[in-house]
């Protein structure tokens, strides 16, 4: 896809969490987004469903590939910015579990049987203490991330052309508007995104990071399927394009556990 249909942006914040599957008890970060989360940072600016005229059902008009994210310097530490992103250890209090949809049904239909659910910051032997459990979260500080990503449509009509969503895209980036704040891996970890303006700078980074978490398919009945890349940065850009080469002469990358499918 030429370079012309790409949109870019660039988003910042104190704080980031990109979970690592394999130790998700006691949370690690990667060292950089993932490309599932540079694709929630984009749908919670410009997202849209349309209904199929096959099934009748509500589906996303378009759905946003990722083709590269770049680890940028944390202009605002006023030229003090590391080589390469810190980590922190915080200790933070977790909901434990979650209320059966179920349950939930029950209450609404009788309401006098609704029992509260209690999370706080007490012993375990309390009642509250009982529902939530203290992680250890090793996570990222300030950060910042230029995102590049095309619109991608398994069709459309002289009405419904990508360009319409790409223009869409870059006034609402341009006027700070968003469905719901964006975030960087953790809802509690808010972000502020804008335009590039050609004053970020790259971190000069390269490191080849093994197999990274590139999405997950939501199939039906809970049938997720995880899908992972071979991850590697040249110059503080991570390469994630699964249809086109990269800049610096990378193939496109091929992801593992979606194999065979669409």
């Amino acid at each position: 896809m030429p370079e012309n249909h790409v949109v870019s942006m660039k988003v910042w914040g104190d704080y980031a969490c990109f979970t690592r599957p394999e130790l998700k008890v006691e949370r690690m970060s990667y060292p950089i987004m993932t490309p599932s989360a540079a694709r929630g940072v984009l749908d919670a600016i410009l997202f849209k469903k349309k209904t199929d005229p096959t099934s009748g059902e509500l589906v996303p008009a378009f759905h946003w590939h990722i083709r590269r994210i770049t680890a940028l310097k944390p202009w605002w530490l006023n030229g003090k910015a590391p080589d390469r992103p810190q980590l922190a250890s915080v200790r933070r209090n977790e909901v434990q579990g979650k209320i059966p949809p179920r349950t939930v049904m029950g209450w609404m239909k009788e309401p006098g049987t609704a029992e509260p659910y209690l999370v706080d910051s007490a012993g375990r032997e309390s009642a509250g203490g009982q529902n939530r459990t203290q992680r250890n979260t090793l996570l990222l500080q300030n950060v910042a991330y230029r995102i590049d990503a095309s619109v991608h449509m398994d069709g459309f009509d002289a009405q419904d052309p990508p360009i319409k969503y790409r223009e869409m895209f870059v006034r609402r980036v341009e006027k700070g508007q968003c469905f719901h704040r964006p975030y960087l891996g953790c809802r509690e970890f808010a972000c502020d995104f804008a335009p590039v303006d050609g004053t970020e700078q790259p971190m000069d980074w390269s490191e080849g990071l093994g197999l990274m978490l590139y999405d997950i398919r939501y199939g039906p009945n809970g049938e997720n399927r995880p899908g992972f890349f071979t991850a590697s940065l040249i110059k503080g850009t991570l390469h994630c394009d699964t249809v086109d080469g990269g800049l610096n002469g990378e193939a496109p990358v091929k992801i593992h556990g979606w194999e065979g499918e669409r």
